[in-house]
């Protein structure tokens, strides 16, 4: 084996083993995507250093490449007006190495993963499947051995990384002709999924297999038009989620989801949301939300509403990009997401259908879940689109005709 070929097995075995390592360990996925990214960067410079460039530049100079980068760009100007420097410095110190693992994983290992690489993803998913729904149904004993936190949530991470990486890598098996294993993978991640305690991970999961099986029933231009929608949707209602959501949700639905804490996220919504319209143009700056009860934005919305800005983050990043990015933040997320849509519909419809799943999943979780600036979640969306991609450019016969 080649010097290149054996970092390439390298990085496709810390590829693999992210789901279970998460399972173990739920923030280890941006050092395990780390990883991986630099055994395939330096797999792929010994073998064509010239031919690296192009890999990682040919994807900014699409319009979604420009727009991603007018939004990372957006992203440093508002450090200027931060009003907690420091703080802003300290989350892009996370988000940013992160995010660059997960576009130098996305780039560089498709096409390059060895043949074994997806059947020992679907190996890692069943066994992290396992690890959740065993370690809640025992009392969480590796959590005792370890002096870990014994709470149920220490798997909403690692459910929330099954809910977006399964798909894509049932979508690699599938197209290597190994059926079963695929529908194994996708078994034991929806049990991972399901008996964990997050209500965030099940919305996901059902949100992305619902739009997946929709795109597989109607025309590509029906089925991403759809997508659109709820994009749009979802970016145009953020501010104002909280508002709706206490006038119009049951105290029914609030009784099934007691324990989301639905009451108390509405609440959260409804506070950030009043932030959004006291300073709707340009944010209080990236990363401010873990302070934002002292932000200067704070001070101009009723006091009532204040004391749930200091839980961190709004609960959705969306709204969070219009808290902290203002309008023109939230007008250029929007905008990556539908230039990215825009190029679906040439896709073969396996293709289709599974990013259309991914993205589904994704929003859904975005918009009800964690910081948007997350690490591990960046790492693990990495991983997913890595693995997508590694579905597109396989050579293997697809029997279902979905190469066509």
């Amino acid at each position: 084996m080649t010097g290149p070929r054996r970092l390439y097995a390298a990085g496709a075995i810390a590829l693999a083993a992210m789901p279970l390592a998460m399972a173990l360990a739920s923030r280890s996925s941006p050092l395990v995507v780390g990883l991986a990214a630099l055994l395939f960067l330096a797999g792929r410079c010994l073998e064509d250093a010239r031919a690296v460039g192009a890999a990682l530049t040919r994807p900014l100079t699409t319009a979604a490449g420009w727009t991603a980068l007018a939004f990372l760009a957006w992203c440093g100007l508002t450090l200027a007006w931060s009003p907690f420097p420091a703080l802003s410095l300290r989350v892009a110190g996370e988000f940013v190495p992160a995010l660059i693992a997960a576009y130098l994983l996305a780039c560089l290992a498709p096409g390059r993963l060895p043949p074994f690489a997806a059947a020992l993803g679907a190996g890692m998913v069943v066994l992290a499947g396992l690890t959740i729904a065993i370690g809640l149904a025992t009392g969480l004993p590796v959590q005792r051995a370890l002096g870990q936190r014994v709470a149920e949530f220490v798997f909403n991470r690692p459910a929330l990384t099954l809910a977006i990486v399964a798909g894509p890598l049932a979508l690699v098996l599938w197209r290597q002709g190994r059926r079963v294993l695929a529908l194994t993978a996708l078994a034991f991640a929806a049990l991972g999924v399901l008996r964990s305690v997050s209500g965030a991970a099940a919305l996901g999961l059902f949100a992305g297999a619902g739009l997946f099986g929709l795109a597989r029933l109607v025309s590509a231009k029906l089925a991403v038009g759809v997508a659109g929608l709820g994009v749009a949707l979802a970016v145009a209602l953020a501010p104002v989620e909280g508002d709706l959501l206490n006038r119009f949700m049951p105290e029914a639905a609030h009784a099934r989801l007691v324990q989301s804490s639905s009451r108390a996220r509405v609440a959260i919504a409804r506070s950030f949301g009043a932030a959004v319209a006291a300073d709707p143009w340009r944010g209080a700056g990236f990363g401010t939300s873990a302070r934002f009860a002292e932000a200067p934005v704070a001070g101009r919305i009723e006091p009532e509403m204040r004391t749930l800005l200091a839980v961190g983050h709004p609960h959705n990043s969306v709204l969070q990009i219009w808290a902290e990015l203002g309008l023109v933040g939230a007008i250029l997320a929007s905008s990556v997401l539908m230039l990215t849509l825009g190029a679906l519909p040439g896709a073969a419809s396996a293709d289709r259908a599974t990013a259309l799943g991914l993205i589904a999943a994704a929003a859904a979780i975005a918009f009800v879940e964690h910081n948007a600036w997350a690490a591990w979640w960046t790492a693990g969306l990495g991983a997913a689109i890595t693995w997508l991609r590694e579905a597109g450019a396989s050579t293997s016969a697809s029997s279902d005709g979905t190469t066509t």
